[in-house]
């Protein structure tokens, strides 16, 4: 017999099996001999009360034996199979490929970037030098911008497709269990490189390609449908079905397809800063408490406040988490934010953001959203003075417009400098959030504070331009066989909702075919 039933337990007790089999017992009212196993199904804290508490979500197996639920893919050999191009190896584009594969389609999948091993040497030389290759960077290379940027794997996707699936397949190659139970998996920008090295052989060893080094220049469009593209302006790869999954910052395919006459639209996006506080100051507020207990992981918040006719929220919150120089090109500043597996670094990070609505922005240019978002990260670069030095003050300093006379330790290791960081902003950005972080301050003690840091710019939260497709076939409604796919199309956003439509696209794709 099988019963799935909810338990409570402090977070000293989830460390005690023989304490989860006691609540299970009394739960059940049932003597602990008859329970022959459980699985915990779903874990979550809750922390809305003084004690904090864990809610599990159990299956509990009474008088029979356990079942081991088992998740495999056979992968078919696909080297000899139909060709289809996918740009971009980011989650969107790996999944789409392991969907291909599993569809009996052959991926050839086509990176501009480098892959995770030599990405690591970009990433050295712009935190320690301020120098950014701009095709190998945190947003370009193998895995995409999520390989070195957090691994959060938290999603509202529930609609769109099958997200145990995604965390099943993140399992299979390395990832651990935990994530198939947390209520906010996270994989850590630590392990997010081995894992994703594990799933680009699997392409591999199926008959898979993935070529890095590789920046499609063109597109081959014949008679409404595509044909092909080409790389590094000379080489050709050809395929009547191209998955489109370049991501938010690859500004030069948006320019590209705008200039063939296939239709992009301008999107509303969110722009604002990254806001740093000690870790501690984020566990007492969030967890009632003097000290964090050691059964307990870094507090996490989330946090959303209307300012006149503007939303003003928090996202990407990085516990024990560092900031990162996100820049894919020579003069900007763009930041983003991680934290490795066991989230122990000192400081808790978040995007902190205001909507950017369309009519923000005059005229009819589909790319004005975009170039406007280029223009606020070109700002900060100047005001921190080169090197990826980014623009910063202090919280309180920041509302009170003050210039901030020292700026606190912080994770952000090209530096900062202390600037009037409304002078980096538009004004009606600047305006909501200096009145949305004292009422952030209200909802959540501690926050408001002159110990935090606000860093520039947080100018990437999704992409600002969109590229059509049609609901059902996921092809553009120009270019037959051209599926915009996940983030850089504008219709996902983070690793397992851009994995999600990666796997869409690639159906979409075996129907076409």
């Amino acid at each position: 017999m099988q019963k799935d039933i909810e338990i409570t337990l402090s977070p000293e007790e989830l460390a005690d099996e023989g304490i989860i089999k006691n609540k299970i017992s009394i739960t059940l009212k049932i003597n602990q001999f008859r329970i022959t196993g459980y699985q915990i199904l779903k874990r979550s804290i809750d922390a809305r009360s003084r004690k904090v508490i864990y809610r599990l979500q159990v299956k509990v197996y009474l008088d029979e034996e356990p079942v081991q639920e088992h998740f495999d893919l056979n992968y078919p050999n696909v080297t000899d199979a139909k060709r289809v191009i996918i740009v971009g190896a980011g989650p969107a584009g790996l999944f789409a490929a392991l969907q291909c594969i599993e569809d009996g389609l052959k991926p050839v999948v086509l990176e501009r970037g480098k892959d995770v091993k030599q990405r690591r040497r970009d990433l050295a030389a712009i935190n320690k030098e301020g120098l950014v290759n701009t095709e190998s960077n945190y947003c370009y290379g193998e895995g995409g911008a999520g390989t070195y940027s957090d691994g959060k794997l938290y999603t509202r996707s529930n609609k769109r497709g099958d997200i145990n699936k995604v965390l099943q397949i993140f399992v299979s190659h390395g990832a651990s269990e935990d994530i198939l139970i947390d209520a906010r998996p996270h994989i850590g920008t630590n392990k997010l490189p081995h894992i994703i090295t594990a799933i680009r052989e699997t392409i591999l060893n199926a008959g898979g390609e993935v070529h890095f080094d590789c920046k499609v220049t063109d597109f081959i469009v014949q008679f409404g449908r595509i044909k092909g593209v080409i790389v590094n302006d000379e080489h050709e790869f050809q395929s009547d079905a191209v998955i489109l999954a370049t991501g938010h910052s690859a500004r030069d395919i948006y320019e590209l397809l705008h200039h063939k006459g296939i239709t992009v639209e301008a999107k509303p996006f969110a722009l604002g800063v990254r806001i740093e506080h000690p870790q501690a100051i984020i566990d007492v507020a969030q967890y009632h408490c003097d000290i964090r207990s050691k059964f307990l992981p870094p507090a996490y918040y989330s946090l959303v406040e209307q300012v006149g006719s503007r939303g003003v929220f928090s996202f990407c919150m990085c516990p024990g988490g560092i900031i990162a120089p996100c820049a894919t090109y020579l003069d900007e500043i763009v930041v983003n934010g991680w934290s490795p597996s066991k989230r122990n670094n000192p400081f808790a990070n978040s995007g902190t953001v205001v909507q950017i609505a369309l009519n923000d922005v005059k005229g009819d240019d589909p790319l004005r959203m975009m170039h406007f978002q280029a223009e606020i990260e070109k700002t900060a670069f100047a005001l921190g003075g080169g090197k990826l030095v980014a623009p910063a003050q202090r919280m309180v300093d920041f509302v009170e417009e003050r210039l901030s006379t020292d700026l606190p330790k912080n994770s952000y290791l090209p530096g900062t400098k202390s600037v009037i960081l409304k002078d980096t902003l538009p004004d009606f950005v600047a305006s909501s959030l200096k009145n949305a972080l004292p009422v952030f301050g209200k909802k959540m003690k501690g926050y408001y504070t002159n110990e935090a840091i606000l860093v520039g710019v947080e100018s990437r939260s999704s992409s600002p331009v969109r590229i059509p497709r049609d609901k059902e076939t996921y092809q553009h409604p120009q270019v037959g066989g051209l599926f915009p796919c996940a983030e850089g199309a504008g219709y996902a956003g983070g690793i397992v909702s851009a994995a999600i439509d990666g796997i869409n696209c690639a159906k979409a794709v075996l129907k076409f075919t």
